[in-house]
């Protein structure tokens, strides 16, 4: 079971939430859960130990799932005769996904190494 629970999505959307956006909500949450321990497997001890804040655990849960639950179909913008409604990107993406801060909050930090070859000078 999630952290985080349809009312946790649903006051941070400041809105009532259709039995439809509640069962979307629902199955989400527990993928978002997924998605965390396939990084981060110790994630209930680690809540226990305190190391990471229960709160962080329900807050990134929540706000991922209503990135979704805002555009489930990840729609950009929309235009009807003069009037267009635009969405920002990164609300906009249509999938499940998992902040590079909402990362670092969970106490995870990615990082990368780049190899440059240095070229052969023959002598």
């Amino acid at each position: 079971m999630a952290y985080a629970v349809a009312a946790d999505v649903t006051a941070r959307w400041a809105r009532d939430a259709t039995p439809e956006e509640i069962t979307l909500i629902d199955v989400r949450l527990e993928d978002v859960e997924r998605k965390i321990k396939r990084t981060i497997p110790d994630l209930d001890a680690q809540v226990t130990a305190t190391t990471i804040a229960e709160a962080d655990v329900v807050q990134v849960e929540a706000d991922a799932v209503l990135r979704l639950a805002r555009n489930p179909e990840g729609y950009l913008s929309e235009s009807d005769g003069s009037y267009t409604y635009q969405l920002r990107h990164d609300l906009a993406v249509g999938r499940l996904e998992i902040l590079a801060d909402e990362w670092q909050a969970l106490g995870v930090t990615r990082t990368f190494a780049l190899i440059i070859p240095s070229p052969i000078i023959p002598v």
